[in-house]
Formats: C-alpha cells, structure tokens, sequence
C-alpha cells in the first residue's frame, strides 16, 4: 500500500516518483498543548493534527480497504500505527529546544486518527525521552523539516501551556516574519531549499516560547 511522503517519510502516493521540493504539498491546522507535571517537568506535549480535504480524500483511496468511501475502526487505527512508525526519524514534527539544545521525544504510546467532516485527525501525546525540568529558555514548535508539509497554527490560542509549574514562566508565541527571513538569507536559501531544508523550515516555523525562573 502507498503512503503518502511528507505524513509517512516515502513517496507520494499521488504519484510523484522523485525528491519532493521544498515547497508544502499537504496543510495541517495544528494546535498544541504543553502540559506540566506536579514536579516541574514536561509532561507532554498534547498535538491535534487537522489534515486539509485533498490531502484526506487521498488517504481514503489508500485506507478504505471494505470500499465504503469512509473510514472507520481498523482502517483508522492502522493509519495511526503508520504514522507513529513511520515519523519516529522526525521526532513527529514536534521539536523542543531545551536552552539551546533539541530534546528527543519518545514513541507515542498511539496516534489516533479519526475522519471529521470530510478531514482526517490525528490526535497524540509526545513526551520527552528524559525529565525535562521547566527551567531557563524552552521553545516547542511543530513543523515538516523536508517541508513537504505546511503546518500551521492559525491563533495564538492553538499553543496553549497547561499547569501549575507554568505560573513562574513566561510565555510568547513566536511567528517569524517570513520576508524579513527571505532577505536576511537570501544568499543562501535557494540552495538551502532544494538540497537541505531541514535545517531552513525552523525558521519560518511558528514557535512557543517560555522562559522560566
């Protein structure tokens, strides 16, 4: 069964053959939520994933194995097991930065998935391999580094922080203007784009920022 490249990290299944270029093929609506434990730590970081309509008629074609042009229960569950296999290599596009250095995030116990409105979900918890306490300068961001996939945020209120821990942070939502980010790198971009985007999409990538005592 094809799956698609930017969800599941191989080709196309609409049929492209070659690299994907870095520019987005698939639009997710995203909201975040970092959650706090009693001891100060990040718990999880709780990620709602809303797929746009072309994109989830695709996967219906790839998933709907008894041919009621609808998913539901198993063809459901194994795009969620798909997913959480096939984006472990990307961190499931969940990035932290804990004062300067990328933390890894463990397996997702599950991703669920579900078909809303003509619209595939996918819904997670990511957690940190190790304790990660709330101190000094943290950012969490959610973003495709090949850019194949647009995910974005589309209100302040889609980053939210959840606990008591967070009362002695600071917190700032973080949309980087993308013209200003064009000129400052313009020299080196373009072979940026086309050779190596992964280290180019977390400019452009809307990012929480917190800064704790």
């Amino acid at each position: 069964m094809k799956i698609k490249a930017a969800l599941l990290g191989v080709l196309c299944a609409a049929g492209a053959s070659g690299p994907a270029f870095a520019h987005p093929h698939v639009f997710v609506d995203a909201r975040l939520e970092v959650v706090a434990d009693g001891d100060g730590n990040v718990a999880a970081l709780q990620n709602v994933w809303r797929f746009d309509e072309f994109f989830s008629s695709s996967v219906i074609l790839d998933y709907d194995t008894n041919m009621d042009n609808q998913l539901t229960g198993d063809e459901l569950t194994e795009i969620g097991e798909t997913v959480r296999q096939s984006l472990a290599e990307y961190n499931y596009y969940t990035q932290i930065s804990d004062n300067g250095e990328d933390v890894k995030l463990a397996m997702p116990d599950v991703i669920h998935a579900d078909m809303v409105d003509g619209q595939l979900l996918l819904f997670f918890a990511a957690k940190p391999e190790e304790p990660l306490p709330l101190s000094g300068h943290l950012t969490f961001g959610v973003y495709d580094p090949t850019m194949y996939t647009a995910i974005e945020f589309r209100n302040d209120g889609d980053l939210v922080i959840e606990g008591e821990a967070f009362d002695k942070c600071e917190k700032n939502v973080l949309r980087p203007d993308a013209d200003q980010i064009l000129s400052e790198n313009a020299d080196s971009l373009t072979a940026a784009f086309f050779n190596d985007p992964t280290d180019m999409s977390k400019l452009f990538a809307t990012k929480l920022d917190i800064t704790c005592d």
